[in-house]
């Protein structure tokens, strides 16, 4: 009871409504693996960051890059960027939130390892280095960056209240002015800079006027002189022709604009930003640091960074990943491990765990995968089967996994490359890739428009060409039972998703719709229960977290995610002495049984076809 002292009136808000359960998102999915680009930890450059949400291909490609392929080490070799192809069939499919926890590789042997970190160093003078720098690894990281002189119109101006004293319009601190003198031809666009005709500004303390300064002294322009403001833009071109343009960028430490500030390594302006800047103004000597700076960045005839690679093949323990320590925060999770912390994420694959060449590595992968939704419990795991596997092969490799949160797909499905799309011969550039991206898309499609409870099945695969090989009656009936969902293709209909069924033995989970709906309810219930730790355990809490289980069960019962003709038939909910002991209670433990008949889909339709004859009557 709130505590009243003082006599009189006292007015308070109460909220007699039920504590409310709200269902969890369904359709959201987590990936792991390698891609061209993107946050990655590395040792002495930008440090990485948390995955972020992705709601588009075109967020996919900003920060991880595209679809073209990744060079392999040492041979050249272009390896098929699976987790990209990944990210573009989820969204096709009707996906609309994506995490990606990029997988990266360095070669080499400890302690000497090669990230592949692009750089492009440039003298600023004798004693000093600016060095363009890619934020993360990858040859996507090879890109120009061309630093333009921007000059504007002459401002300057006699200004009365300093005397008739020269000063420029719009020149703050820092700024960098280019003097011409009267008589001379004046540069525009994008000429070069020279530093003799450069001069800094500072503000005077005293009275506000500006100062101009050249070669460590004060310099006093001529009533004639030109007077431009000088700042720069910087154009960074990738290999996919992406475009980024920075305006209005300035060379001074102390400016709003400064270059170090707007491309820098960690959280800059533009969080997607493929470069930084690496440049210390106390490794300078002399004067005029900001306008040497200008000079050198526009002067760089060399403007494509290099020595950024792919990185080596990550293995089954690297897509794994490992979880950051609390000892030093620097050291953030890596893989399948980083997407531990994003507890909306309930659909999870590897794009690149089936892709090698060993199917006891593959198997290693799926390990991994699995390992990791059993352990966050609310998540299901994507299984892609290895690639070019004939029935006997494939019934083998699913021999290996028994799990109720795990479902396997076969086989892989063919698409044009979007990459060589551009290419005379893109109308025969098929590739070959593994059907987790697409099968997430349909999962995430057929929970937004028909439930978590709807088999995501019977289901048509956008954007792919054909299968890798075809499916027919009499192996999908070996299939089938095994729990390998195939991916078929059906005259005149299309490419269809035809199975939906988990890699459980246990005859209650083998279900994909089933098992989803439970962790649904499971997740939602645990969510909205919440509040209720440190409530005193009395009749009172028992009685509101039994209503609103009954209520959140009520309202899925009327959607259809349960069977039953009335509530009674498709749930229970019981909090009450019966579920509890006084043991429970003295030691601070809530137990809530909760039972629900869960819809299941009918794999087998039968009918049944009868004649009669005209004066026989039907019943």
């Amino acid at each position: 009871m709130p505590e009243y002292l003082p006599p009189g009136v006292y007015v308070e808000e109460s909220d007699a409504r039920r504590k409310t359960i709200v269902g969890v998102a369904t359709s959201t999915a987590g990936f792991a693996g390698m891609t061209r680009y993107g946050p990655v930890d590395h040792p002495g450059r930008a440090r990485g960051r948390e995955p972020g949400l992705l709601c588009s291909f075109a967020d996919f490609k900003a920060i991880y890059g595209g679809v073209e392929a990744l060079v392999a080490p040492g041979s050249g070799d272009q390896r098929p960027g699976y987790t990209a192809h990944a990210a573009r069939a989820f969204f096709m499919n009707g996906g609309d939130r994506l995490y990606v926890a990029r997988v990266f590789k360095p070669r080499g042997v400890e302690p000497h390892l090669d990230w592949g970190v692009a750089t492009l160093p440039m003298a600023v003078d004798s004693g000093a280095t600016a060095t363009w720098t890619a934020r993360w690894p990858g040859a996507y990281g090879n890109v120009w960056v061309d630093t333009q002189a921007v000059r504007s119109a002459n401002h300057a101006y006699a200004a009365p209240q300093f005397g008739g004293a020269v000063q420029v319009r719009g020149a703050s601190s820092g700024s960098i002015i280019e003097v011409v003198p009267s008589g001379a031809a004046p540069p525009t666009g994008n000429d070069p800079l020279a530093l003799a005709n450069l001069a800094q500004v500072t503000i005077d303390p005293s009275d506000g006027r500006q100062v101009f300064s050249r070669g460590g002294a004060d310099f006093v322009p001529g009533s004639t002189d030109a007077m431009h403001l000088v700042s720069m833009r910087v154009v960074v071109t990738t290999d996919d022709d992406s475009v980024n343009v920075y305006e209005g960028v300035t060379a001074d430490l102390s400016t709003e604009r400064y270059i170090g500030k707007v491309l820098r390594a960690d959280d800059p302006e533009d969080e997607n930003a493929v470069v930084f800047l690496a440049w210390d103004p106390a490794t300078a000597t002399g004067s005029d640091v900001a306008a040497r700076l200008m000079v050198a960045l526009q002067a760089n005839s060399t403007r494509r960074l290099s020595g950024g690679h792919d990185g080596a093949v990550a293995m089954p323990s690297d897509l794994a990943g490992t979880s950051g320590t609390s000892e030093h925060l620097e050291e953030r999770a890596t893989g399948l491990a980083a997407l531990s912390g994003i507890a909306e994420i309930a659909i999870v694959a590897l794009p690149d765990g089936s892709a090698y060449a060993d199917v006891d590595e593959c198997a290693a992968a799926c390990d991994a995968l699995i390992a990791h939704a059993e352990t966050l419990r609310y998540r299901l795991a994507v299984i892609d089967s290895p690639s070019g596997g004939a029935v006997t092969e494939v019934r083998s490799f699913r021999g290996r996994f028994d799990s109720s949160l795990a479902a396997l797909y076969y086989p892989w499905l063919e698409v044009l490359d979007p990459a060589r799309r551009g290419a005379q011969d893109a109308a025969a550039a098929r590739l070959k890739l593994p059907p987790c991206g697409f099968v997430a898309g349909v999962f995430a499609r057929t929970d937004k428009t028909r439930g978590v409870f709807e088999a995501p099945a019977n289901q048509r695969i956008e954007g792919i060409v054909g299968l890798e090989r075809d499916i027919d009656d009499a192996e999908q009936q070996v299939l089938n039972p095994e729990g390998i969902n195939a991916l078929r293709h059906f005259e005149g209909r299309g490419d269809l998703v035809w199975g939906a069924r988990t890699l459980s033995s246990d005859p209650r989970w083998i279900y994909v719709s089933v098992r989803r709906l439970l962790i649904y309810l499971e997740h939602s219930i645990d969510n909205g229960t919440q509040w209720a730790a440190f409530e005193p355990n009395s009749e009172k809490l028992w009685n509101t977290i039994r209503r609103s289980v009954e209520a959140f069960l009520y309202n899925e019962w009327k959607a259809g995610a349960l069977r039953g003709g009335k509530p009674e038939e498709a749930y229970s909910v019981r909090c009450d002495r019966t579920t509890m002991s006084q043991d429970d209670i003295d030691k601070g433990r809530l137990v809530c049984l909760v039972g629900v008949a869960p819809v299941r889909p009918s794999e087998f339709v039968i009918l049944g076809i009868g004649q009669w004859t005209a004066d026989a009557s039907v019943r």
